[in-house]
């Protein structure tokens, strides 16, 4: 008989062991791929997570108190990897829980978030492998939880979701991505440098899936995407765009020309 998509999601969701976690994952989406996994709508609404399943370390801090190093030196190099690294581990959390929490919707969205689920697992193994090179490990440095703390703050609502986590918080990381590769240029990290041009590739297709779960549920309520947006920004205090925008990611993530005007103004604005 074939198993539950939820119960196995939240399984993953909860696993604190990390190399389990990503084992999990990966089995996860294949067994969904290959069809050895039901989903119907009628089963018991989500249960709340106030915490989703990860390691005793990093210790979690304010982004306040997370140690700033020159990248110059090894261990600031070292403390920067772990900064995506820890990024790339919590969207692992928060892909699963997408596709746990958000019920009665097509089988496209739940193909989608666990596609992300795994192509985020497989970028956080590849920053965890390069952590090592350099003779660090997950965990070695502190870290906040802002992303999880967005993912609770839109638990209540997919589109807001599909607003607040791929359009704001992954599409900054198009933004940025580029400075960061270029300053691990200049310290000669060709591995880091490889590593972030496959997460960049992989991140426009996902901030591509949230575009397209965000216009979906708009369309499905009657809502205008671009004045909803711009009033979910402020109603929950999202993170401030910084300019530059990376135009060309964010238009082959699904972004408009009238998306990225209302972007510019909005930042211009704050």
């Amino acid at each position: 008989m074939p198993e539950d998509l939820f119960r196995r999601a939240l399984t993953c969701l909860l696993t604190r062991d990390v190399d389990a976690k990503l084992a999990l994952v990966a089995a996860l989406e294949a067994d969904w791929r290959q069809g050895r996994l039901v989903f119907e709508d009628g089963h018991a609404p989500p249960e709340p997570i106030n915490e989703p399943g990860r390691p005793d370390r990093p210790m979690l801090v304010s982004a306040r108190e997370v140690e700033q190093r020159k990248v110059s030196t090894l261990e600031g190099r070292a403390a920067l990897i772990h900064s995506l690294a820890h990024i790339e581990f919590n969207a692992i959390n928060l892909a699963l829980d997408a596709a746990y929490r958000f019920r009665g919707l097509p089988k496209e969205f739940y193909d989608g978030w666990l596609q992300v689920a795994a192509e985020e697992a497989c970028h956080f193994a590849l920053l965890r492998n390069h952590l090592h090179a350099l003779g660090f490990d997950y965990g070695d440095f502190t870290a906040h939880n802002g992303l999880w703390d967005m993912a609770m703050k839109t638990a209540h609502d997919p589109l807001v979701r599909m607003a607040l986590v791929p359009r704001v918080l992954e599409a900054r990381g198009l933004d940025v991505t580029p400075a960061i590769m270029h300053k691990l240029a200049s310290c000669g990290d060709k591995r880091a440098v490889e590593i972030l041009e496959i997460i960049l590739r992989d991140e426009i297709g996902h901030v591509r899936i949230g575009n397209r779960w965000y216009a979906w549920f708009c369309a499905r309520r009657g809502v205008e995407p671009i004045a909803t947006f711009r009033q979910l920004l402020r109603e929950y205090s999202a993170p401030q765009f910084r300019p530059p925008f990376h135009r060309n990611a964010r238009l082959a993530a699904g972004f408009s020309e009238a998306e990225m005007v209302m972007l510019e103004d909005f930042s211009a604005s704050e």
